[in-house]
C-alpha cells in the first residue's frame, strides 16, 4: 500500500510492496552478450519488452549497478538471448557477478558477431539506438539487426520470485 504524502506530492511507495505486487506479473528472461577482446560477456536481464516494427525496436532496463551494462554499451552491439525452459541455471549463472558466466555454456556467434547461447526460444541482434533515465535502471532502447527463433521449445518464465512453465497446451 501506498502511504500518504505531504503536500499533495505523490503518495510514497514501499518499495518491497511495489516487488510484491509487480512480481505477479509474469516475464520470460533473457541473456545479453556481446564478445570483447577478452572473450565473451553477458547478463541476465528480466526487463525486455518488443517496442516497434517501423524502424525495428526492441527495450530493455539493465539496473544502475550493472557492472556488464557499460561494457556492452561501449561496444554497441549484442545480443539478447530468450531462455528457454530449463535453462533456469543459465539464468542464475548470468545473473551472478564476479564469476565466469560463459563457463559450459555453449554458444555460436551470430552474423554480427555475438554470441548466441545453444538451447533458446529466440535471440534478437541489435545495436545501441537510444538510452533513458530510468530510476535506478537505465531504459535501453535497440534497434534490431537480425533474429531467429526456435518455436518448437517454449519459453522460461519468471513470475513471483520463482521460474515457471506454461501447462502443456499453452504455447
Amino acid at each position: 500500500m501506498s502511504s500518504p504524502a505531504p503536500d499533495g506530492a505523490p503518495a510514497i511507495v514501499d518499495p518491497r510492496v511495489m516487488r510484491d505486487v509487480l512480481g505477479h506479473f509474469a516475464s520470460g528472461v533473457t541473456v545479453l552478450t556481446a564478445v570483447t577482446e577478452e572473450g565473451p560477456i553477458g547478463f541476465t536481464c528480466q526487463s525486455f519488452s518488443s517496442l516497434s516494427l517501423d524502424p525495428p525496436l526492441i527495450a530493455f532496463a539493465p539496473a544502475r549497478t550493472s557492472q556488464t551494462w557499460p561494457r556492452l554499451r561501449e561496444i554497441g552491439r549484442f545480443c539478447v538471448n530468450v531462455l528457454a525452459e530449463g535453462q533456469d541455471a543459465v539464468s542464475q549463472t548470468f545473473a551472478r557477478p564476479g564469476t565466469d558466466r560463459f563457463a559450459g555454456v555453449h554458444w555460436t556467434p551470430s552474423v554480427h558477431g555475438s554470441p548466441v547461447l545453444d538451447d533458446v526460444v529466440a535471440w534478437i541482434d541489435g545495436e545501441l539506438w537510444a538510452e533513458y533515465d530510468g530510476g535506478d535502471h537505465t531504459i535501453v532502447v535497440a534497434r534490431v539487426l537480425d533474429l531467429g527463433a526456435h518455436p518448437e521449445r517454449r519459453p522460461l518464465l519468471f513470475h513471483r520470485g520463482s521460474y515457471g512453465l506454461l501447462r502443456r497446451g499453452e504455447v
